[in-house]
């Protein structure tokens, strides 16, 4: 019995989210999350402490 609702869940779920992926403007969350992993490392090269050298 355990198996059916399980599955019924994940059918509802499936369901759903096509619905609203077609019907609604749902961002595209690899792009959203490539843009953000870009952003990050352009502010630390920017703001990083610059190197210290060595005078040996």
């Amino acid at each position: 019995m355990g198996i059916f609702k399980s599955s019924f869940v994940f059918m509802i779920g499936t369901v759903c989210g096509v619905y609203i992926a077609q019907n609604y403007d749902v961002p595209n969350i690899k792009k959203l999350a490539k843009t953000g992993i870009f952003m990050a490392k352009h502010i630390e090269e920017n703001y990083r402490k610059p190197k210290k050298k060595d005078d040996d």
